[in-house]
């Protein structure tokens, strides 16, 4: 929702860049819209007019401003906090599910029709999902535009464009320039020493490998592992402040050999895409994090950046969030101590559901050795162009197939990966079979309320699983774990309640961010998963004994 005219417009006159991306200024008399910090002099209120989203202003026939690209601001966290239709909406949207299924698929997967979602966001956001799907097309376009070489037939294609005619059509009505002007603006900008594009774009592209200019069908599990990449270096902005430490530290520590890893002062991660697989590496920077992205297909390269987007919870506020938590005086401390701490989520949610399972009741490192030996086995395997990574985490479908082969070879292989209590096996692949068959959502659309209920029929999960899923899967920043060993060790030095029912009571006035309490509650004990890394070698295998 837009904040009222009076706060937009006191903003805007303080170019408070709290509100960028929470709203979006168009000016009648220049037909422009800019973020709220735009440096440009402020508009007279008479000429102003505000919107939700950067298409509500594009389908009211405004242009994005060249100065301040608003079309480049962190998404609007709203999203991240609801769980109502349209909360769900955007967050599939931003995934590319219109792209890929259309606004019917998009209805199908939130339960209503086509001409209620189209009535619920043009109501809210003043744009349908047609509308919002193409101002996500037009910026993957000025990004591949700008930040690479592949011809410009290539970047309509990567971008989701139907057709050229359209590519032309939408880059030229968004940004009143041509695609090709958008290239040569960036490219003269690179020669000038200084940069045109001022938050996502870090860097032209290169192939990692020659040859690899142009996506290509993925092929995943050869076992050459000759899957043809295409690199991108994009920046992921983010709202200040930002605490990393226990963002980084906690993906780090729990990495799985051969599928994460850090390296060079990043975060690295093999990820299962729409298209094919891909590999990202994040690094923190001042004002953005730093997105390396390695894609088989570039159609998928919108899905990737949401995906490193909500894996590292950079759309949230971290303003609001602080501001709530030290109303409580036991908090306010480690909350001045480390102002902006994120939730650490997860590049593939359904696997980090999985590796819940995996981690029930036993050590980090034990949790680590269980998954790698499951991906060892029944992980596609790739060729890391600049790393050491090795395996994409296999899908559910995969386990489920393994579970159901009779053969005498997968029987011993599958038998050998999941070397655990029989109890835990079952419950695994009970929870694998769900996610197989679409019973258990935990996509950028699920209905968290559903999903925790589906979850918590399994026998072998209890309130401590479903609860880390919440938190890292579906991203519920609501999501509370008053059991765990961590957070209930935290209380009782903190003086406060150590029981979960009592705790879970007194927890009543961290809502609705009871999952950044859990973070600054986990920080205050000795673990690496609170400790930025700085070991710049690859995880090994021999770690997670």
């Amino acid at each position: 929702m837009v904040p009222d005219t009076e706060s937009c417009a006191r903003a805007v006159a303080s170019r408070d860049a709290r509100f960028d991306g929470q709203f979006f200024t168009a000016v009648r008399t220049t037909r422009i819209y800019c973020r709220p910090s735009c440096p440009a002099p402020t508009p007279h209120a008479e000429n102003m007019t505000f919107y939700a989203t950067a298409a509500a202003a594009q389908r009211a026939g405004y242009r994005a401003c060249k100065r301040c690209r608003p079309d480049t601001t962190p998404g609007s966290p709203e999203w991240d906090v609801r769980a109502d239709v349209v909360g769900r909406a955007m967050r599939l949207i931003g995934d590319g599910v219109v792209d890929r299924e259309g606004v019917p698929g998009l209805a199908h997967r939130l339960g209503y029709s086509e001409r209620q979602i189209q009535r619920h966001l043009a109501a809210e956001l003043g744009a349908g999902p047609l509308q919002l799907a193409r101002a996500q097309r037009a910026q993957t376009a000025r990004v591949l535009a700008e930040g690479t070489s592949l011809p410009l037939a290539d970047v309509a294609f990567a971008a989701g464009f139907g057709s050229l005619r359209t590519f032309n059509e939408t880059v030229q009505e968004v940004y009143a320039l041509t695609p090709g002007d958008l290239r040569r603006r960036a490219q003269e900008g690179i020669r000038r020493g200084r940069a045109v594009v001022p938050d996502d774009v870090a860097r032209p592209a290169r192939p990692a490998r020659p040859g690899a200019g142009e996506p290509e069908e993925p092929v995943a599990g050869a076992p050459e592992g000759d899957t043809v990449w295409t690199t991108l270096t994009v920046r992921l902005p983010y709202r200040r402040p930002l605490t990393p430490d226990n963002l980084f530290g906690h993906l780090v520590a729990t990495a799985v050999p051969g599928v994460e890893e850090w390296r060079d002062g990043a975060y690295r991660s093999t990820v299962a895409l729409p298209h094919g697989p891909g590999i990202v590496a994040l690094a923190p920077r001042d004002g953005h994090v730093e997105a390396r992205l390695h894609l088989a297909d570039l159609r998928d390269l919108a899905a990737a950046i949401g995906r490193c987007r909500r894996a590292l919870d950079l759309d949230a506020d971290p303003e609001a969030v602080d501001a709530a938590l030290a109303a409580d005086p036991v908090l306010a401390p480690l909350v001045a101590a480390a102002p902006g701490r994120r939730v650490p989520r997860t590049l593939d949610p359904e696997a980090f559901a999985l590796r819940a399972v995996l981690g029930q009741q036993v050590s980090t490192a034990a949790a680590r050795t269980h998954a790698a030996r499951l991906v060892r086995a029944l992980g596609d395997r790739i060729t890391d162009p600049e790393g050491g990574l090795t395996h994409v985490f296999p899908a559910a479908e995969r386990l489920v197939a393994a579970a159901e082969d009779a053969s005498e070879t997968v029987s011993l292989a599958l038998a050998a990966a999941l070397a655990m209590p029989a109890s835990r096996r079952d419950t695994l692949l009970a929870v694998a079979r769900l996610l197989a068959s679409g019973e258990l959502d935990l996509g950028a659309g699920a209905d968290w309320d559903r999903a925790r209920a589906r979850l918590g029929e399994v026998r072998g999960i209890g309130p401590w699983t479903v609860e880390t899923v919440a938190m890292r899967a579906l991203g519920d920043p609501d999501a509370f774990v008053p059991g765990d060993l961590g957070v209930r060790g935290a209380a009782g030095a903190l003086g406060l309640p150590t029981s979960p029912a009592a705790l879970t009571a007194r927890a009543e006035v961290w809502r609705p961010w009871r999952a950044y309490a859990v973070q600054h509650l986990w920080a205050t004990g000795d673990h690496a998963v609170n400790r930025m890394p700085t070991d710049h070698a690859p995880i090994e295998e021999g770690d997670a004994a």
